[in-house]
């Protein structure tokens, strides 16, 4: 194909996002921490499926008008750092191909470098071995080949790009050590390459079909009709007689990846805790209930969330959000999930509390919805997650009509001390001083649990393990969850240590968490805040300052 026009970019578009929705649990599966998060693969695919239902509906035929209704979708869609990244590129591209109906080779080839140095700059501190090194690689190679090619055509162009960008991707593991010790390539780098695999195909007369469900992991939750998947469902099941001695984790969890995805399954003695991402939840609750009787169930529809901005704003607010409503001076717009959390960050002057976090990352939109709403003169943006600081930081930029500042808190505790810190009586610099160093003196801990087999670091960690995690570091594996936190405390707290807060989260008794206060303050001449954060993923949240 020696140029591309409007109807066949928008057959890549579609060809490349739904490769991408077929094969974004192979991806998740490449991230090297163990634990349950956004996964590279999901928000890559709802990022990029985002941008392309804009672009399929644009009434446009020239590829400058389709790219740029793509890079809008894509920048209000992205999720996570690697959505984020991916929404640079092709804003990067449809710079590249501004004012032009059609494309020839070479100015693919041109548009896919911009495509990569716009995505550098997005990016603070740019890390080699990742979806970053993947498209500055594959495109300077493909503009090379392009530049010393005559009458060059689309086709061979994006021929030479996913070569190179899948040469580039084996290479990652020998940038980062740790995807070496894990023996995994990098997960952004491979979406970027399953995307343009889909590119490819459809230059070939091709177009990727949208896979069926079917029995397997690699098509669980693959039918993504919105842009979320399903019911997020959790259970706790307590085995019966029958089924103490011979329960299977692995059984349960095989049977779970049929029928979804950001699967939990976790033993302890007597009890079993399920989390899963599913269209059928009725299925899963079927399944676990073969094992005992249900302790505690909970079933959210997650495109209904998303719908709702995510915010769980009350009726009361709701009625405010007028054009009459007065502006105010500050705006604190924050991210947890948990409804104890949400109460703590509110009790901390918190104007709205984004729902999200490790397994369910919010928007650039989610973000930029809260600014709209938040009618106020100088606004902070917590992320509270390392994941989400960038999609805060794209929403910052968007809003650049608004005065907002992001400060950048990677772990709850972080966005927790940066609240205490704010002032409503003094001026913004001083507070956006105040708030920006309260994150550097908090440590955070974080117990939760492994989603697989695997290396990390030298340590051996098997799925089901309790670890503790101290900021990115896994300190400690083991079985027994009570061990792992004690384990996890005694790394944190040193004799500059003065308060350490506790937050237990979904599963965990209030009797084991007193009983873990308890040791605390028998153990360190600390004192001991203990808070019921109903957060899932995480067992216990622990800040120490």
């Amino acid at each position: 194909m020696s140029t591309i026009n409007g109807q066949l970019f928008k057959q890549m578009l579609e060809s490349g996002a739904n490769h991408l929705t077929n094969k974004f649990p192979e991806i998740d599966a490449l991230n090297v921490f163990p634990v349950p998060d956004g996964d590279t693969g999901t928000n890559m695919s709802l990022t990029f499926n985002a941008g392309v239902k804009e672009a399929l509906a644009c009434q446009s035929e020239d590829v400058c008008d389709i790219a740029k209704v793509l890079s809008k979708g894509l920048l209000m869609g992205a999720r996570g750092n690697s959505g984020v990244i991916t929404s640079q590129i092709f804003r990067g591209l449809a710079q590249g191909v501004e004012d032009m109906k059609t494309i020839n080779g070479f100015q693919l080839a041109n548009a896919l470098v911009n495509g990569s140095r716009v995505a550098y700059k997005a990016v603070m501190r740019p890390v080699e071995g990742t979806i970053l090194t993947v498209i500055r690689e594959a495109a300077d190679y493909t503009y090379a080949f392009a530049s010393q090619t005559s009458d060059v055509t689309c086709s061979a162009v994006m021929d030479k790009m996913v070569e190179e960008a899948i040469q580039s991707l084996k290479r990652t593991p020998e940038l980062l050590p740790v995807l070496k010790e894990v023996g995994v390539v990098d997960s952004g780098g491979a979406g970027l390459v399953t995307i343009l695999q889909g590119f490819q195909s459809a230059l070939k007369g091709e177009i990727i079909a949208k896979q069926e469900k079917s029995n397997s992991v690699e098509s669980a939750g693959a039918d993504m009709e919105s842009e979320e998947f399903g019911y997020c469902t959790e259970f706790i099941v307590r085995l019966d007689e029958a089924n103490i001695a011979s329960f299977e984790e692995t059984v349960l969890r095989d049977a779970l990846a049929e029928i979804g995805n950001s699967i939990v399954c976790v033993q302890d003695e007597d009890i079993v805790k399920v989390h899963v991402h599913t269209l059928t939840p009725g299925v899963a609750l079927n399944l676990g209930q073969k094992y005992g009787e249900f302790v505690k169930l909970k079933i959210e529809n997650m495109q209904e969330q998303h719908e709702n901005i995510m915010m769980n704003i009350t009726k009361e607010n709701v009625k405010t959000e007028t054009k009459d409503k007065p502006k105010s001076k500050y705006a604190i717009i924050t991210v947890a999930a948990g409804e104890g959390l949400k109460e703590m960050f509110e009790e901390l002057r918190a104007d709205y509390v984004i729902s999200g976090g490790q397994t369910m990352n919010p928007s650039t939109e989610d973000f930029v919805e809260a600014i709209k709403q938040a009618n106020a003169e100088h606004i902070f943006l917590l992320p509270n997650n390392s994941n989400i600081v960038l999609a805060a930081q794209q929403a910052a930029d968007v809003m650049e009509d608004h005065h907002v500042h992001v400060i950048p808190s990677k772990t709850i505790p972080q966005g927790l001390c940066a609240c205490i810190m704010f002032n409503p009586d003094v001026d913004f610099e001083m507070n956006l001083t105040e708030m920006s160093d309260a994150i550097s003196l908090v440590k955070t801990g974080q117990v939760t649990y492994a989603i697989k087999d695997t290396m990390f670091e030298g340590m051996e960690i098997k799925a089901g393990d309790y670890m503790g995690i101290m900021e990115k570091d896994i300190v400690v594996s083991t079985k027994d969850k009570m061990e792992a936190t004690k384990t996890l405390i005694q790394q944190l707290i040193d004799d500059d240590s003065e308060i350490v807060t506790l937050i237990y989260g979904e599963g965990v008794s209030d009797e084991e968490a007193e009983n873990l206060t308890q040791f605390v303050e028998e153990t360190y001449n600390v004192e001991v805040e203990l808070t019921n954060g109903k957060q899932p993923v995480y067992s216990y949240i622990i800040g120490v300052e």
